[in-house]
């Protein structure tokens, strides 16, 4: 037997030291329990698994803190069955509950119970969405004595009089941090409520957000705290890489994305026997599929949108190894126990900093060694620096394997173009620059003597004969209007220059000096002046 320290308990936060055993047998389970947990092939505990088991057979609150891959299902369940062995469930009122924030991990913790309980005669029901509601209610109606679910598909058998909660004296909340990405606080707070205040509350997280230390707060009485890990930590067995990847252009990064991460798989070669591809959005999930596909990968995509059945169809087609390249959605990140997997690519930088964590989690399990490799866009640069802040380390950084040398160098071509891009006038608005710099052609002539040919000297002719006789056919006017023509011709109005102001020329000059306007010479029949004419 050997000795070990756990970090923590209780949340004074005081520490304490505490021997755990190297041995399943020294744990106090059932009897039954413990030949199960042998014939399953495990003989020793994981550090969170000997730290929770022995405070929840003894009926504390357990607030356990771990990283993904350490064995926490393995922590509740054991001490759960064990508690369970005497007894017997009532119709729609089961003896205990458990939930999870998707129905991979909810069917996942249905196989660890399958498999622990295979020598007691326990009863269980996994309530999860994508399933008929039928089958479910005959489950219920019967009496179970563990009852798995995710928390939207509990609430509506509740809401619909099917069952309740009123018996249930233990109740595990698994993955807890994830149930706060998704949105399921408020579900949790209202299913607390539905359950006795004696319950005995098993609460299992990878990372103390502010707002799950709240929910301890609230609903746990005294739990004694099992941190075995630092928060967020990555398996030291994991081999991280980040590749930094800029695109030749914004309309072709998708495509390009694509191309480097089949060229990511091709540089590992045999040692990737599978994987898992993650990315943040479905739609992406689902394309990146497709290309694999087209290019000769044996991929298959999975996310919340496709039909339960479909998905069971394609998880057990990889955990059995039909399936090379499972293409997912977060909705993966967590619950997804298959030992073997060899490499995590994540096509994106997740949004949410912890979800790397959970990610990349899926490999290296079991002691195994593992590889976790990331593209990056720059775009999505801030949300890496959010994850070696939350891991507290640089992730390294990696060749692009399409050649051409480190990403940086695509980079640095870019601003060179840019620069040459400058470097050339656009159309519109260098012209209107350049003829503002050049010589106006106003200015020029203006030094030149006019040039008239004869069809203009003609046109001249016969507009002065018609200004004559239009002159001649107006009614004479009064003194008066002639003594206010005089007067108004001794000052500079509008009024004698008016045709030519609407003409644009600028006004007339008097004093013979021709008016030339946009490069043209003036006609002289609007130079004339109808305020001259000879009065009768």
């Amino acid at each position: 037997m050997r000795a070990g320290t756990l970090l923590e308990a209780g949340h004074n936060s005081v520490r304490i030291n505490r021997t755990y055993m190297t041995k399943f047998t020294d744990l106090n389970l059932n009897p039954k329990v413990l030949k199960a947990v042998l014939e399953a092939g495990y003989e020793t505990p994981t550090p969170i698994q000997a730290g929770a088991i022995p405070p929840a057979l003894a009926g504390r609150d357990v607030l356990g803190i771990a990283q993904t891959g350490t064995g926490k299902t393995a922590s509740f369940v054991l001490p759960m069955i064990t508690m369970l062995a005497r007894g017997r469930a009532r119709a729609r009122m089961p003896r205990s509950l458990v939930l999870c924030p998707t129905r991979e991990l909810a069917a996942q913790v249905a196989e660890n119970f399958d498999t622990y309980a295979a020598n007691l005669k326990l009863t269980k029901a996994l309530l999860i969405g994508g399933v008929s509601f039928k089958e479910q209610d005959k489950l219920i109606d019967k009496g179970v004595d563990v009852l798995i679910a995710t928390p939207g598909r509990l609430l509506d058998h509740h809401e619909r009089g099917k069952l309740i909660l009123t018996d249930v004296k233990v109740m595990v909340v698994d993955e807890a941090d994830r149930m706060l990405d998704m949105g399921f606080i408020p579900d949790i707070e209202r299913i607390f409520g539905l359950t006795p205040f004696t319950r005995q509350t098993l609460f299992f997280s990878a990372t103390m957000a502010p707002e799950i230390e709240r929910i301890t707060n609230t609903f746990l009485s005294n739990p004694e705290r099992i941190e075995v890990a630092r928060q967020a930590t990555t398996n030291e067995n994991i081999t991280q890489g980040v590749l930094m990847f800029k695109a030749s252009r914004k309309d072709r990064e998708a495509t390009e994305k694509r191309k480097v991460l089949r060229a990511l798989i091709d540089a590992e070669g045999e040692k990737c026997t599978n994987a898992i591809i993650f990315c943040n959005r479905k739609m992406d999930v689902d394309t990146v599929a497709k290309s694999l596909k087209k290019y000769g990968y044996d991929a298959a995509p999975i996310h919340g949108d496709l039909d339960q059945s479909h998905r069971t169809k394609t998880l057990d087609g990889f955990r059995e190894g039909s399936l090379r390249f499972l293409v997912a959605s977060d909705v993966a990140a967590r619950g997804l126990d298959v030992p073997s997997v060899s490499h995590v690519f994540n096509f994106d930088v997740p949004s949410h900093a912890e979800d790397y964590v959970h990610r990349i989690g899926r490999t290296g399990r079991a002691g195994r060694d593992g590889t976790a490799i990331m593209i990056c866009v720059p775009r999505d640069e801030r949300n890496l620096a959010d994850v070696e802040q939350l891991v507290q380390r640089e992730i390294p950084r990696l060749e692009n394997p399409l050649g051409g040398g480190k990403p940086d160098e695509t980079a640095k071509s870019e601003p060179e173009a840019a620069e040459k891009k400058a470097e050339k006038p656009k159309r519109s608005r260098s012209r209107s620059r350049k003829s503002d710099d050049a010589p106006k052609p106003v200015e020029a002539k203006q030094d030149a003597p006019q040039e008239t040919d004869v069809g203009e000297a003609k046109a001249h002719e016969a507009d002065t004969k018609q200004d004559a006789k239009s002159e001649s056919q107006q009614p004479k006017r009064d003194a008066s209007n002639r003594g206010n023509d005089k007067h108004d011709n001794n000052r500079p109005s509008s009024n004698r220059s008016r045709s030519d102001n609407r003409g644009g020329r600028g006004n007339n000059d008097r004093g013979g000096n021709r008016v030339v306007g946009l490069g043209d010479h003036t006609p002289e029949f609007i130079e004339l002046s109808f305020d001259d004419r000879p009065s009768n």
